[in-house]
């Protein structure tokens, strides 16, 4: 695809800077010109990359809303119960931007989905191109496990996408932003507060920053864009069918990650 990423309207190297990453800089960073500020609001895309390592979780930071604000709710887990269909399945996070599609505000002649998005009083068309092989991965993904989508975007963006994107109700349960901890720069996926067994909990993300909490429970995968010759999610089926039917995730994974 031609156009720039949804967040940044800028060049692919500088998609690549801090300034740009999947979840960095707080919401009451120093002040950024206008349309830099609109991309950052509403999408993530892409991972910090900080020179200093990030800790693997410990003590979770506290959780932020949308505008910024330390939530003064008490935590509880952001799932509810498991549904009778899901008991005993893995629970599988999955994340939605550059992992299962790729958006942007400048048009493109291809995209599957064009969702109207207001901002600021204005209303924005967002272009929306599905990874090739997502509607097979999700499909069977949905039978496999109880699968949960979690972006660090914003839900008037990711809730429609997703109406259009798993016609087969793959998704149990959808969290947004506002389910993300602001952690050092980035909006980070806290697996603990789902209220899941983390031995039976998986994260997919092309982002490393969101699942550094629990990196033992990620399956990574290539950020995407535009290359419509990728097969990554289809590639990655036969790996879930067999981990659908284990006990313990982390011997598994451990091994993919040992032999990769």
């Amino acid at each position: 695809m031609a156009g720039q990423s949804v967040i940044t309207q800028v060049s692919r190297e500088e998609a690549n800077s801090p300034l740009q990453e999947k979840g960095s800089r707080s919401p009451s960073s120093s002040k950024k010109p206008r349309n830099r500020s609109i991309f950052h609001s509403l999408f993530c895309c892409l991972c910090n990359d900080d020179s200093e390592p990030l800790p693997v979780n410990n003590n979770a930071p506290l959780l932020v809303e949308e505008n910024g604000t330390v939530s003064k709710t008490a935590s509880k887990y952001l799932l509810p119960e498991v549904k009778p269909q899901d008991v005993g399945k893995i629970c599988v996070v999955i994340d939605l931007d550059e992992t299962l599609v790729h958006s942007s505000f400048k048009p493109v002649s291809n995209a599957d989905f064009i969702i109207p998005v207001e901002i600021d009083g204005t209303v924005h068309q967002v272009y929306v191109l599905k990874r090739p092989h997502v509607d097979q991965f999700l499909l069977r993904m949905g039978e496999l496990f109880e699968c949960v989508l979690f972006t660090a975007s914003l839900a008037k963006y990711a809730d429609p996408v997703a109406d259009l994107l798993d016609k087969w109700g793959a998704f149990r349960s959808r969290l947004f932003r506002e389910s993300c901890v602001f952690h050092r720069g980035n909006y980070v996926k806290d697996l603990s507060r789902l209220g899941r067994d983390l031995n039976k909990l998986i994260i997919i993300d092309n982002s490393p920053a969101s699942y550094i909490f629990h990196p033992d429970n990620a399956v990574p995968v290539a950020s995407w864009f535009d290359d419509m010759s990728d097969t990554e999610l289809l590639d990655l089926l036969p790996f879930f069918e067999r981990l659908s039917k284990v006990d313990d995730v982390y011997t598994i994974l451990k091994q993919q990650r040992t032999s990769s």
